[in-house]
């Protein structure tokens, strides 16, 4: 694509496009943004709608979906909670580097071609970094959820700007890769990835920044091919449920679960507004909450 500058080859991943169940791939290149808040509140939602899910977690050092899916089914024992299918990962043991990435894509296409048979989504969370792992995920999916915080650092994640006038310059070395990833989609196959950038942890306060950065996004979307979406606010009661395992989703107001508060029905609000956004096949989302 001649706006991203990317003049070199697609990278070579090994993993051939699909037909089948719906791929949802959440990946940044940067921590701390929400992609595992995210991926288990998507997984969820997709549960509660009496879909079939499947799971991957590409971030094989910290394991943050795994260890929220492990914290999920603890608590599965005290109540009837619906659980995705999950295919666990494991570091590669090759001498070479060429060894090692034969035995990531060997792995990796073993386990999306077993979940694809049984399920009809899987969502894959990667790394807050690049990886081999991390090129196979974003080169297999159908939809590409790339959260990011409300700040012109994670901005420098999808492009450079002017220190002065904070216009763009020129797209970041992840978008460049995710441009690869969809041209090499394209070419295989005629397919599409559909790029959603998420702004997450939102504040409440429309400073003058937040409207900078809104023009910073709004510009750099026609150039590179994405679509926005609302996102989750800052709010504690996300850290809070990890140790259950538990989402939005699951507070109940009776005495089988936690109980609902103020700030739960608003954040649940928030994530109807975001399946509303994303247009997810075979979805239909009702927005019955207003957020407070």
């Amino acid at each position: 694509m001649d706006e991203t500058g990317q003049n070199e080859a697609p990278p070579q991943t090994g993993v051939a496009p699909q037909a089948g169940p719906f791929v949802i791939v959440v990946g940044n290149e940067k921590g701390g943004a929400g992609k595992t808040t995210v991926s288990m509140h998507l997984i969820a939602a997709l549960l509660n709608a009496d879909k079939r899910v499947g799971a991957i977690d590409l971030d094989i050092r910290q394991r943050s979906l795994s260890n929220y899916i492990e914290h999920r089914r603890r608590w599965v024992g005290r109540r009837d909670i619906a659980m995705p299918e999950q295919i666990l990962l494991e570091a590669p043991t090759g001498h070479s580097i060429m060894e090692r990435q034969k035995q990531e894509a060997d792995a990796f296409v073993n386990a999306l071609g077993q979940l694809r048979t049984r399920n009809d989504f899987v969502v894959i969370d990667c790394p807050g970094a690049d990886s081999y792992f991390a090129r196979l995920g974003h080169a297999a999916a159908n939809m590409l959820i790339t959260p990011m915080n409300e700040s012109f650092v994670d901005f420098d994640l999808l492009a450079k700007v002017d220190p002065e006038t904070l216009t763009i310059e020129a797209p970041s070395i992840y978008a460049e890769k995710v441009w690869s990833c969809r041209k090499a989609r394209a070419q295989a196959d005629g397919g599409s990835i559909d790029w959603v950038v998420l702004r997450n942890r939102t504040s409440h306060i429309h400073a003058k920044n937040r409207q900078r950065l809104e023009d910073a996004l709004d510009e750099l979307s026609k150039r590179l091919g994405f679509r926005q979406v609302p996102g989750f606010s800052e709010r504690v009661v996300y850290r809070e449920m990890f140790p259950a395992g538990l989402t939005l989703l699951d507070l109940t107001e009776d005495e089988t679960g936690p109980g609902l508060t103020m700030s739960h029905v608003a954040a649940r609000a928030e994530l109807t507004a975001l399946l509303a956004a994303l247009q997810l096949p075979g979805l239909t989302v009702e927005r019955t909450e207003e957020a407070v």
